[in-house]
């Protein structure tokens, strides 16, 4: 059994509403105080393995955490929201955004992703860690990639996904 705490980044410099996804945003004024109280939460753990995403709102928790040389990987990504990237939400008034709320499982994105296409790029990346022998691992990373990992592991269920949000430097633990 692995024990894998996953922590979502901070607060981004977004406008509430936005597809940021995979778009390197930066992060709100409030960083140093999210991060500090991310921090702390995560003081008295220790990990074998630390891994984060690649974007930058990641990586600077990660390396604030006391973490800067965790793992990089872009399966740890949030979901891609090709064409609809930094276009507030309320904007997308037309057939296709209607078509994504009605079935956000399976509808694809233009140029981006469905939601099952991030789960299935998590779910490989908890397969091949659990070929590893860590016993305790760090994730930091994204809303989307969190959801996933409570589903891969039970916790939550994949149609009541849109329903769970992790939030801002928030930490969730699972075991697999």
């Amino acid at each position: 059994m692995m024990k894998i705490t996953l922590i979502r980044h901070t607060t981004p410099d977004v406008p509430k509403g936005t597809c940021y996804g995979q778009t390197d945003v930066a992060l709100k004024g409030t960083f140093e105080e999210e991060a500090a109280i991310t921090a702390q939460n995560l003081k008295r753990m220790s990990f074998d393995k630390v891994y984060t995403s690649p974007l930058t709102r990641c990586v600077k928790l990660a390396t604030y955490c006391g973490y800067p040389d965790a793992e990089q990987n872009d399966q740890l990504k949030e979901m891609n929201f090709g064409d609809w990237e930094m276009i507030p939400l309320k904007e997308l008034k037309n057939p296709t955004a209607e078509e994504f709320y009605k079935n956000y499982l399976t509808y694809q994105i233009p140029h981006g992703e469905s939601f099952q296409m991030i789960y299935a790029r998590v779910s490989n990346f908890l397969d091949q860690l659990k070929q590893k022998r860590y016993k305790s691992v760090a994730i930091f990373s994204h809303g989307g990639v969190l959801r996933c990992a409570e589903i891969y592991a039970g916790h939550i269920k994949l149609e009541h996904a849109i329903e769970y949000l992790t939030p801002f430097g928030g930490i969730i633990q699972i075991d697999i």
